[in-house]
């Protein structure tokens, strides 16, 4: 059976303390940061470095037009992001589950406050969360990380 997708709104609702701490790690000041996964068309991964942002309970990052992260998420729409790990802070944050393409307005209603300037070479994708990872480290040299782990099909 299939897992079902839900927006950040929902995933924050059903695991509040992991969201938070997803929150700070992919989008620790006015903008957030991080690794983006994407399956090209023969079914090989692509790692991108994206501005990622939680914006009115949703997970969205502008991405150009013109680009192979682009195309990949319109023929396929899976992802992965990953948090960029801070030695000083190495806890980690991760997600997956399908991207798809956000409506005009609500790319109209997150543009003005993006982190850049937005224009029409970008199109806005909202990231629906399937499952989601968090890895904590207290201190660099704690190892393993402690992981809990959330997935949209598990209830309780």
């Amino acid at each position: 059976m299939a897992k079902a997708m839900v927006s950040w709104a929902e995933f924050a609702a059903a695991a509040p303390d992991m969201a938070a701490q997803g929150r700070r790690l992919i989008h620790p000041r006015d903008h957030g940061e991080a690794f983006l996964a994407t399956v090209r068309g023969e079914g090989a991964l692509r790692i991108h470095p994206i501005s990622v942002g939680i914006v009115d309970d949703g997970l969205f990052a502008f991405i150009i037009k013109k680009s192979a992260k682009h195309a990949d998420l319109m023929t396929d729409g899976r992802y992965a992001l990953h948090s960029h790990v801070d030695p000083a802070a190495p806890s980690e944050f991760s997600v997956r589950g399908r991207a798809e393409l956000a409506s005009r307005e609500t790319r109209d209603a997150v543009a003005p406050g993006w982190s850049f300037d937005v224009d029409d070479d970008y199109d806005l994708f909202e990231f629906g969360v399937e499952h989601a990872v968090l890895g904590v480290r207290d201190d660099p040299d704690e190892w393993p990380p402690r992981y809990t782990s959330w997935a949209s099909g598990r209830r309780g």
